[in-house]
Parts: C-alpha cells; structure tokens; sequence
C-alpha cells in the first residue's frame, strides 16, 4: 500500500506537471479493489460497482483483473466505456426516456459482448422500451427502480411494485430480473444509524421480492446500497452491492465513515500563485478545478498544507488564510484532497498516473463527455 510513508502522495517530477492537474495512484486503486472484494468475503460475484466517480477505462480493467464482472453507470457514455472494456453484466441505473432510449438500442447493437439492462419505474416507460427493442429485435432486462428514501426517482416497494413486475413481465421486448434499491440518503456518521436505517430498507425489498416470487415468476434479483451502506449490504448474501466512491475515495467519505478502510487514490495538484497580503495565500484551485457545491470549507483538504483556512473561491483561483510569519511562496505546491470526487474527476478529462512518486503516463476520464461515439 503506497499510504504507508507520510509522504506517498509527493511527486519528485512535479515541475513536468502544470497545475491544477488530477493526479492517480494505481497502487492505492488497486488496494481499494482488493479491500472491497474482502469485503464481501472474496465473492466478486457479489460487487456491482458504480462507474460515476471514475469515468474511465482503467479501474474498470482492474475490477475485472481482480473478478468483479458486473457493473452499474448512470450515463449512456459511462455504459459505453465498460462496453469498450467488454464488462459481461451493466446496469444502466437510470431509466431511459426518448432520445436516451434510442442511445440506449444502439448501444446494445454496438457492443454485443456486454449485456445490458436498464431501471423502470412505471409502466409507460416500460411500453416505450418494449416497442423499441421489438422493432430491433431484442429483448432489454430490466429492473424495477426503488424508492427507499431517495424521493427523487423509483416506485414504492409495496403492491404497486409487484404490480408493475408483473405487468412488465408480460410484455415483449423487455425482462423484469431484479430490483434496485439506491438509498445515497442514508450518509450519517455513525455507522450503527446506518444499519437502522438499511435494516429497515432492505426488509421491505425482501418482502418486495418474495411478494412477487408469489406471483408465480422467478425470484427477483437485488441489487442494494452504495458506498456508505456498503459494510452493512456486504455481509448479507443473496444480494449485490453497487459502491462506486471506494474506488479513488475522497475527504468526504474518509471523514464521515471511519469504519471503512478506503484510502485516497487522487489528489488535486494546486500550486500558489500569488500573495495578496501578508497572511493570504492565492491558489490556481478555482470552481473549474474541484467540486463546488459544498460549503467552502468542505472542498479540499490539504495534505501538506492542513493548517491552511480557505477565504474565498472564484472561477480560477482559491484564497486561503495561512496566517502571519507563514513562509509560502509562487511556485509552492499543494496536494489537495478532494471532499467529493465524483464531481471533481468530471472537471478533468485525464488523470496523470503516479507510480513510485513519478508521472507514469494518463488515464482519460472517457466519459466525463456526455457523448463518446453513441
């Protein structure tokens, strides 16, 4: 694990690098893969991981080195990236409405290797998706979206669900398999909240599931939780489990859920670039650079600055209080840790590789582009 020393993260050729830059450390990738598939006990089969906060080929490669083969994406181009990779089993997690649904055929059409499904959440979308995979020959597994608290898309996990299967399933065209259960509300600190509230989600999706098992149709599948929930979907079999932050991880996650072991995998590079006065500090880290939208103290934590208090923030530049008698200087770098990753990769369209503290080579963040080739 390349965490060890205090000083993993430093970069002996920084000056080949121009800032604000993304940097990886595919060391600290894999560690985060190896992990996670301990956590389920060593059965990759029942990893589903979310692509969203990565966006490129390589992490996808190394899950699938280590045995993960089934995947989830919320963007016809993030789907498209696992099917340049020939990732067996994807899960659109998203459920797809006109021109998206087109996409979507034509995606299939496209990558043959890769098997693809989609969310629904109410009957009419299911019809439309129907009558577009009849008139193409194909048949689209689905799964039904749940609402367990997200309020935002997905259909209660009670009779109208069962409804919806059930009717789905009699349809051409498409293939009601499972049903996915997102709960990204739950984000509490304490990990036994966390379980409360995961508890009581996934009874009602079993229920759910042996409800419409009744029906006469094959057990449903599950696919639960994400990456705060994930130490509790983990040790319950019978179900996938679809982390995606583990990946890269960021300050957020690493401050919120101290049970996990997850360690950094990217860093912002920032250099200062001005002294507005004697105790202020001015960075090249704008809102371009780094996810935005939390307050501004929860943006970035530096690891070789920590005692650094951010001012303010504009479009290109990041002014911090670093106090009286502080001896920064122009040129100075910073290693930053982002507070939320996902974001912060998408403002990117590479990542430059680090390996034994030296620029290796890049990976392209693909599918920050909300088109690559469908």
């Amino acid at each position: 694990m390349s965490e060890a020393s205090e000083d993993w993260y430093t970069i002996d050729d920084i000056d080949q690098l121009d800032s604000p830059a993304l940097v990886v450390y595919p060391d600290n990738v894999k560690y985060n893969i190896e992990l996670a598939v301990g956590m389920v006990a060593e059965d990759a089969s029942r990893l589903r991981p979310h692509i969203k906060t990565h966006k490129s080929k390589e992490p996808v490669l190394l899950q699938m080195k280590a045995g993960i083969n089934k995947f989830k994406c919320a963007t016809i181009a993030e789907a498209e990236v696992l099917g340049m990779c020939q990732a067996p089993d994807v899960l659109l997690a998203y459920q797809p409405i006109g021109p998206k649904l087109k996409r979507l055929i034509k995606l299939i059409q496209k990558y043959p290797a890769t098997k693809y499904a989609c969310l629904i959440d109410n009957i009419a979308a299911a019809e439309a998706i129907s009558v577009e995979a009849l008139a193409n020959g194909l048949q689209i597994p689905v799964y039904i979206d749940l609402n367990v608290g997200m309020n935002r898309t997905g259909i209660a996990p009670d009779a109208k669900a069962v409804e919806l299967y059930i009717t789905a399933n009699n349809l051409k065209g498409v293939k009601p398999v499972g049903l996915h259960a997102y709960d990204g509300h739950i984000h509490e600190p304490e990990l036994d909240v966390r379980i409360m509230k995961s508890e009581t989600i996934l009874a009602s999706v079993l229920k759910l599931q042996a409800d419409i098992e009744n029906q006469g149709v094959t057990k449903p599948l599950i696919i639960a939780g994400g990456s705060p929930t994930f130490p509790f979907y983990a040790e319950k079999e019978g179900l996938d489990c679809s982390p995606g932050t583990f990946v890269y991880w960021d300050a957020g996650y690493d401050e919120a859920f101290t049970e996990q072991d997850f360690i950094p995998a990217v860093l912002v590079i920032t250099r200062v670039i001005s002294l507005p006065d004697e105790t202020k500090i001015c960075l090249d880290l704008g809102h371009k650079s780094i996810a935005a939208e939390s307050p501004l103290d929860k943006r970035v934590r530096f690891l070789n600055a920590p005692e650094l208090q951010p001012i303010s923030q504009s479009e290109e530049h990041l002014v911090m209080e670093a106090g009286k008698g502080h001896t920064y200087k122009p040129g100075d770098v910073l290693y930053g840790l982002p507070y939320h990753v996902c974001p912060t990769v998408a403002a990117y369209e590479r990542v430059i590789t680090i390996e034994d503290n030296n620029i290796t080579g890049e990976w392209l963040n693909l599918a920050r582009d909300r088109k690559i080739t469908i």
